[in-house]
């Protein structure tokens, strides 16, 4: 019984051994199988992964030009202002404050930022701003003045009637080297004359927030200097523009900017200029004729407000700044010192202002000047006398866009030309009626404007306005606008 046990085992061993040792090489195959394919996986997972590494490092590559591409067109944008959430303005840090505005493109709806970059970094930058305005005017604009101050001879009033092309712009602008941008704008007026608006270098490379520009530029004074015509909400410059700057400031010299590595935005700068400028002139001499200083802070005000702020000052001079009235010629010579407060808030919802946005600005301005008033130059009635006043401006305007390309807004003017003292009048040798532009008033001005943008490029605008910048005289104004950007242009700041 025993040995048939036996048999039996032997005989079951000698059966499923052949089996087992088929199960065991099935096995190893499979396990061959199974190692080939993670070798294939993980050739493929490092093809896949090297490929990735080439495209990261392409994609550092591109947005490097693509950096350098937008520096080229911000080489002459105003710098350093609050940016927007979403959109970056022009010549801001990386330190500056993500302000919940928006960057205004010229000729834009408020939410549209600027033209595509160029495609080439060092070959210049071609935009061309196209204007023109139709004027309905009550009163004749050759006999439009500021009450109570001296004419500046710079762009003062509403311009003539009917039809005018207003002021063009031809600006090019490129990146020199790696340590230089360079920019030149041409205004090309109505009058088929031609001056150059801006014309200057600046630095792209400097360390810790500085930034440095030479020539001939908008100054940073103010808030509204430092932007072009184009890029105004209304038709015209504000009064205060107008009587203490001659419309804009622009220094020939050298101006430096600071931006601060806070969160918040904080801009300090001093510009050094020849003085030729309005309220300066030409003094035929060597070194700064002007200097000015400012600085500005901005920051958001939750996710869909924003503000800045400044202050400014600008001292220049004048020697024999000569100005017509009633048929004589007068001149000033003398120390000019002007301050600028400014601020303005901006809001849209989340800080998306495509569909409707709100924008709320105003300056204040005041100057004193001390001197000598000189009369009747060149006749036999000359005289000369002692002369000093302090005035003040200020201006307030509201813009909403209740809908997509559709803006309305409201703005007030006035000024204060303040009690002279003019040594001349004082001591009895003249009376106010030999100096009729110097007699005290405040001129004042309201303006309502509607402006329709049906893209990017382009901005139509209708403006009415009751100026009384005279006493016992209103002029009713109208104007139609339109305002046409062709080719790359760079962002507007804050």
């Amino acid at each position: 019984m025993l040995k048939h046990s036996v048999l039996a085992a032997a005989l079951s061993a000698a059966v499923a051994a052949p089996q087992a040792y088929a199960a065991d090489k099935k096995e190893q195959k499979e396990l061959a199988a199974i190692r080939a394919e993670i070798r294939e996986m993980k050739a493929a997972y490092e093809a896949r992964l090297q490929a990735m590494e080439q495209r990261l490092q392409q994609a550092q590559s591109d947005s490097a030009a693509a950096k350098a591409q937008l520096a080229t067109i911000n080489a002459g944008a105003p710098s350093a202002a609050p940016a927007a959430s979403a959109t970056a303005g022009a010549g801001t840090s990386a330190a500056a404050p993500a302000v919940a505005a928006y960057v205004e493109s010229p000729a834009a709806p408020p939410s549209a930022s600027g033209a595509a970059p160029a495609s080439n970094l060092f070959n210049p930058n071609i935009s061309m701003i196209l204007g023109g305005t139709l004027q309905n005017l009550k009163q004749d604009p050759s006999q439009y003045r500021l009450q109570g101050f001296a004419p500046s001879g710079g762009e003062v009033g509403p311009g003539k009637r009917g039809f005018s092309l207003g002021e063009s712009e031809l600006t090019m602008a490129a990146n020199i080297d790696p340590q230089f941008a360079g920019q030149l704008t041409f205004s090309l007026s109505g009058e088929n004359e031609v001056s150059v608006e801006e014309a200057f270098i600046q630095t792209r490379a400097m360390e810790n927030g500085l930034n440095i520009k030479a020539g001939r530029f908008l100054s940073a004074i103010g808030y509204l200097n430092g932007q072009h015509a184009h890029t105004w909400d209304f038709v015209d410059a504000p009064l205060a523009y107008q009587a203490f700057l001659g419309g804009q400031y622009k220094p020939d010299g050298v101006q430096a900017k600071w931006l601060a590595p806070l969160d918040q935005f904080l801009e300090i700068g001093a510009e050094a200029g020849s003085g030729a400028a309005f309220p300066g002139n030409d003094r035929n001499k060597n070194g700064a004729g002007a200097v000015s200083v400012f600085a500005h802070i901005g920051d958001d005000i939750g996710a869909s407000s924003s503000y800045r702020a400044g202050l400014s000052y600008l001292h220049t001079a004048a020697e024999k700044r000569a100005y017509e009235d009633e048929g004589l010629t007068n001149n000033f010579s003398g120390k000019s010192n002007t301050w600028i407060a400014d601020a303005i808030y901006k809001w849209a919802p989340n800080g998306n202002p495509t569909n409707t946005n709100f924008k709320l600005q105003g300056e204040y301005f005041r100057r004193k000047e001390t001197g000598t008033l000189n009369y009747a130059v060149d006749t036999d009635a000359a005289a000369s006398g002692d002369y000093r006043s302090v005035q003040s401006g200020w201006y307030l305007q509201g813009v909403y866009q209740f809908m997509p390309t559709w803006r309305a807004g409201l703005r007030y003017d006035r000024l204060s030309s303040g009690s002279p003292r003019i040594g001349l009048i004082d001591s009895g040798a003249l009376a106010w009626a030999n100096l009729p532009i110097l007699q005290a008033y405040n001129p004042s001005r309201s303006s309502f404007m509607v402006d329709y943008s049906p893209s990017e490029f382009s901005r139509l605008r209708l403006q009415l306005a009751r100026d009384q910048s005279r006493p016992g005289v209103t002029d009713n104004q109208i104007f139609l606008q339109y305002i046409m950007s062709l080719g790359t242009h760079a962002a507007h700041s804050f």
